[in-house]
């Protein structure tokens, strides 16, 4: 089972001028296009980021023509008591020491759906005789302070997959689950909605006794309507690709024996063209390799 923090590195990995124009808005605002996107694979010196308990770091390197811009984004999941400030500005010094001539930006994202009694501690102050002599701060983003409903309408499909995330009352949970469905299905391409719909179920937490008054709501609402029918085709044609693999592994046993696991693979991952294809080679082919060839 592919991992939360998995999932939440691809969503980066797949949408990072959209993370950077929600997380700050006036960057790209202000300098303009991005000219190029890098994620940087740096390991901090002598130190394990699990230590510090920040579940996920990714800096991301932006250049635009005027200066390059590296966001360092942390997702939190844990209890907020084990946030440290201090452990965070010591990645920070490494990222600015790694890139000097970068504006470096912290941004610590808390998914917990909890509200806090107390805050966490927001900036780092040494200063005397009128002098500063260190000032640090970061980008702090805790979902549940955000109203999902007020994100319905809004045009970015990160914000669409975190909504789960966001603060919303008990009745409207189903809404905001449609409207997060609705908003990636609009905002990417299939491949991408088939990627990162079973993220936006994780993070939702949604129960199997939920998903069919979920799909009830995204069928008879008049703006999801293209949503529901493609879940419909999507949910035959993977009907069709299963019955196939069933079929087509069952022809192979009979006549060759047991499957290798590498035709086991090929079959998992094949179209419904190929399996066509490969069922009619099944009835004269003399192996599994003549069968399964490309």
């Amino acid at each position: 089972m592919i991992s939360h923090d998995h999932n939440f590195k691809n969503m980066i990995l797949d949408f990072p001028k959209e993370t950077l124009e929600w997380i700050l808005p006036d960057i790209p605002a202000k300098m303009g296009e991005i000219r190029s996107v890098e994620f940087v694979r740096q390991e901090p010196k002598k130190r394990r980021l699990s230590d510090a308990h920040l579940s996920l770091d990714m800096p991301i390197l932006f250049t635009f023509d005027q200066r390059q811009v590296l966001l360092w984004l942390v997702e939190f999941q844990e209890d907020k008591n084990r946030f440290s400030i201090y452990k965070l500005l010591r990645y920070v010094t490494d990222l600015l020491e790694q890139y000097p001539e970068a504006l470096v930006i912290p941004t610590v994202l808390f998914t917990e759906r909890i509200k806090w009694r107390t805050d966490v501690k927001r900036e780092l102050k040494s200063e005397w005789g009128g002098r500063q002599w260190l000032h640090f701060e970061y980008v702090l983003l805790k979902l549940f302070d955000h109203n999902a409903r007020d994100y319905y309408n809004h045009s970015n499909p990160v914000v669409k997959i975190l909504m789960p995330r966001m603060n919303y009352a008990p009745e409207e949970r189903l809404e905001v689950i449609r409207q997060a469905y609705r908003g990636l299905f609009e905002l990417t391409v299939p491949m991408m909605f088939d990627k990162y719909v079973d993220f936006i179920d994780v993070y939702a937490g949604i129960r199997e006794d939920e998903r069919e008054a979920i799909f009830r709501e995204i069928t008879e609402q008049e703006d999801t309507v293209m949503l529901a029918q493609y879940i419909r085709d999507k949910g035959f044609q993977e009907g069709e690709l299963k019955g196939g693999r069933i079929f087509l592994e069952r022809l192979l046993t009979r006549r060759f024996g047991s499957l290798p696991d590498w035709g086991r693979d090929q079959l998992v991952g094949a179209t419904l063209d190929q399996l066509d294809r490969w069922a009619e080679r099944a009835l004269e082919a003399d192996s599994i390799q003549a069968v399964l060839a490309e």
